[in-house]
């Protein structure tokens, strides 16, 4: 169960980020700003589809719905808002044709 779980975990993260990065574009179009902000505000929300007071379930659904949503978010990212993204994060410089050369 871990072996599946921490790649998910570090993958949201690095989602999260995205999302963040994609929010402040001015590629991102509005509805993926909306929906966005409807994430944001569901995880803070006092109400939920499951009441926190009941132990473990009421956290069940954050859990899982807030991850899928950022995921649906992300994927419907326009292109350019996505290469913004790599092009800032990226270690390493662009790649220009992805062969190494050996000299």
């Amino acid at each position: 169960m871990f072996k599946t779980l921490l790649p998910r975990i570090v993958l949201f993260r690095k989602e999260v980020v995205q999302l963040w990065q994609a929010f402040f574009a001015p590629e991102t179009p509005f509805y993926l700003k909306a929906a966005t902000a409807f994430v944001a505000f569901y995880l803070v929300n006092p109400f939920d589809l499951i009441p926190d007071l009941i132990p473990f379930l009421g956290w069940v659904d954050d859990i899982i719905l807030v991850p899928l949503m950022v995921s649906w978010i992300v994927a419907r990212l326009p292109i350019k808002a996505r290469a913004d993204h790599r092009e800032r994060n990226d270690r390493n410089g662009p790649t220009i044709d992805g062969t190494a050369r050996r000299r």
